[in-house]
Formats: C-alpha cells, structure tokens, sequence
C-alpha cells in the first residue's frame, strides 16, 4: 500500500515534494511511513515562534515556570553544579539544540577532514546511537526491504530492521580468507541483489563485536562497490554505524568514517552518519547521538530530510533529555576536552596492544583464534571444537569471569572494562577453563 495525495498531510507532502525536486532517489528510499511523516506546526512551532517575539509574557509551553525561570525542584536543581536551570529543565526542540547540532557538525567536519566542502546535513539530535538507527528505520525500511549486515553483528539490528520493521536481513562476510575486509564477498552479494532496485547497506566500523576497522583503501573498495550498484538503477542507503568513532589503535586503521567515501559518491546513494557522545566521550547514559545525511547533489533536500526526521523523533519521544544535550555541548567547549579524550584513548590502545602480546603466544592456538581487531572496546575469539554458549556459562559459573558468546563458536571480550594489568590474568583463566572443557 502507498501514500496517496488524499492520506498525506500538506506538510509531509510539501516536504516530499522538495525532497523529489532536488533528490528523487531519496523519495524512492522513504519508507511509506517515511513519506507520511513530517514537522508539526502545531505548538512546538507556535511556541518556537512566542520564545522569539513574546517579550511580556510566553504563554504557550507546557512547561511551569516562577520568577522567569523554570520552576524546578531544589531537590533536583542543587545537582546541577554550574548549570543553570534553563539549560536543563525546559524541554530540548525535537531535532535537538540548535548549538549543540552546529557544534557537532564542526567536529564532523574537523575529525573527518576528507569530506572538505561536502554538503550535509544539520546532525539531527537522537536519544543515543540505538533511537537513530530505530528513527532510520522508521524513515526508510518498509516491511521485505532487504537490510545487508556483516556476518560479525551486533544482534540488536535485527531487532530495531527486522522486528519492528518487517526487513529481510542478509549477512556479507566481515572477513576473508586473510583476515581483510571481504570485498570481493560484499560486491559478489550486492551485484546478486542489485535488481530489486533498492537496498540498505550497514557498514559498522569500528565493528561490534570483533573490534574491526576498515583501511582506507578497504574503504574505497566499499565506495566503489556500492557506485558500482547505483549505476545500476539501484537506490542504495548506506548507513555508517559509527558508535565507536575515533577509537582506532593501529596505523592501517582509516582514521575518519567511511561517511566520508560516500557523502559525494553518487545520486542513488544516501550516505547516513549515526555517531553521538556514548562511546566518543565515554557518556554512556548521557543518551546523546545524531543523525547525518549527505547525498552527492542533494544538498537541496537536506532541510525537508531534517524536518521530517524531527517529525518522527516529535512523534516516538518527542526529543532528547536536554540536560543531556547541555552536558555534552559544556563538554565540548571545555579547553582540555581533545587532551581529556586523548588520554582515554591512550589506555584503550594500550590494553589493545597489550592483548595482542598476551595472545600472541602460542599456548592459546589450542583453544581459540583471535579474529583481526585495530579499533573499538571489543575483540573476539574463534573457540576451537567448543560449544561458545556452554563455554560462556561454565567460565561464569566455575571461573566468575563474564563474557559473551556472540555465536556457537565466537567469544567476545571488551577490553575496554579490563585493566591492562588485569589482562594477563583474564586470558588465563579463559584459556584453563577451555582446556579443562576439552578434556572432558
């Protein structure tokens, strides 16, 4: 079933219209909820418009406020620190604030220096990497859309594409037979697909669970495959999952986002960037991520993109917590911020470093392979001749020690909540526990 000019909104078919105007691939992708969804003028607009001109009094927001300020509790207000009450009481827009998404596309821009003069998108504030794939979802993926996922996967994708909506998965290996990046698998399984004219792509690098990274000649390859299908009358969204940004540990890694290949790369191809605060500012339960779109001569359509992901947004949770959004904005104008963050990714690289000597010794070849890892908070392990689930309970059970089992014979360990002196101990106890298992 489609949207017909009689169920559509004015606004939603307002913002279709641009969007087909200056990016019709990007009207081919829109889910049917997608093409319905946009803006509300309705008291978020109203309200936007009284917070300019209502020099007396502002009457419009469901908001209580006293002496001109919003009327908080002393039992939360005394917690702020240096916040003040406006900057994280009052309800946030439902695209996020203004300064924080200006902000955060400068560091866009600054930690991804490939993309130059590229137009994007306004980054879209999101209640963390997980709302923003759930919001492009919602926006681009109709039930029996086929979603392409790596082999090596992070199982909530499933749940957010497939669950709630209805696509059907296909898994492209992350490896091949040397260890790289399989681009020869990815183009083979596109090439296959290419017919149905439409396809969605997830590229997560750093990877969860493994700890991969692309190189960058690894990520031209993707930018080549993926022109390649476009060219076949193919719409191809290609969302860059980029929740561990920057924690990259090795010279080969690609230091920017695979966004960068594809924010020009081709008309038929919407490139959408899905980063935020979680694991870029070790803010976890902050809840802050974004959304960034770029499509090569589509710069057009950006607004009306914009407008209608604040409409889905408006729609599921209205908008981010803006305390949130306040924190990580404070944050990031914080003078020591970059040397803050480069001190944390010093440890990170050095207990990578530290479980690739651990591992590198033979004694453990009897009981796992270490798959390839450059970058993230995780790595994993190929168990030999173990059941990973049997594996994972009896080390919890008879060791105390927690890991995950991500298939029937794949272990995944974070390094990122193990010291680095405790390193040395924690192999060993995986590596008895799996001898022990084999003797039976």
């Amino acid at each position: 079933m489609t949207a017909s000019a009689a169920e559509l909104n004015p606004l939603a078919a307002e913002l279709n219209q641009a969007i087909r105007q200056e990016a019709p691939a990007v009207m081919r992708m829109l889910s049917e909820l997608g093409k319905k969804l946009y803006f509300p003028k309705g008291i978020l607009t109203q309200s936007a418009e009284a917070n300019q001109k209502a020099t007396r009094y502002n009457a419009t927001i469901g908001e209580a406020r006293e002496l001109h300020q919003p009327m908080g509790l002393p039992a939360i207000t005394r917690h702020l620190s240096d916040l003040k009450p406006d900057q994280a009481l009052p309800y946030a827009p439902s695209a996020g604030r203004a300064d924080l998404r200006k902000a955060w596309l400068e560091e866009i821009k600054e930690k991804n220096p490939s993309l130059g003069d590229t137009p994007t998108s306004l980054p879209a504030v999101t209640s963390g990497v997980t709302h923003g794939l759930s919001t492009i979802a919602d926006m681009f993926v109709d039930e029996g859309d086929v979603l392409f996922l790596p082999d090596q996967v992070w199982g909530n994708y499933k749940l957010v594409f497939g669950v709630k909506r209805g696509a059907r998965t296909v898994n492209y290996h992350l490896y091949d037979e040397n260890g790289a990046f399989d681009l020869h698998g990815l183009r083979s399984l596109l090439k296959d697909h290419a017919s149905i004219g439409k396809i969605i792509v997830l590229l997560n690098f750093p990877n969860n669970p493994t700890g991969y990274s692309v190189t960058p000649a690894e990520a031209d390859g993707i930018r080549d495959i993926l022109v390649e299908i476009a060219s076949q009358d193919c719409d191809v969204v290609a969302l860059c999952d980029d929740a561990y940004f920057g924690l990259f540990y090795s010279a080969e890694a690609l230091k920017e986002s695979v966004f960068t290949r594809l924010a020009d790369a081709h008309p038929n191809i919407l490139a959408v960037k899905l980063d935020g605060a979680s694991k870029e500012d070790y803010a976890w339960g902050l809840r802050v991520g974004f959304i960034t779109y770029a499509i090569a001569g589509g710069a057009g359509a950006y607004e009306a993109l914009e407008k209608k992901t604040g409409g889905c947004i408006r729609g599921t949770i209205s908008n981010s917590p803006n305390l949130s959004q306040s924190l990580v904005l404070r944050a990031m104008s914080d003078p020591d911020y970059r040397a803050q963050k480069a001190e944390k990714h010093a440890i990170l690289s050095r207990r990578a470093a530290k479980v690739k000597e651990i591992l590198a010794q033979p004694r453990f070849a009897e009981a796992w392979t270490m798959y390839p890892f450059n970058a993230g908070y995780f790595m994993c392990v190929r168990l030999n001749d173990l059941d990973a689930e049997e594996y994972r309970v009896r080390l919890l059970n008879d060791y105390g020690v927690g890991v995950i089992s991500t298939s029937e014979t794949d272990i995944r360990v974070a390094l990122s909540c193990v010291d680095e002196q405790d390193l040395p101990d924690l192999f060993d106890v995986m590596l008895e526990c799996a001898l022990e298992m084999k003797k039976g």
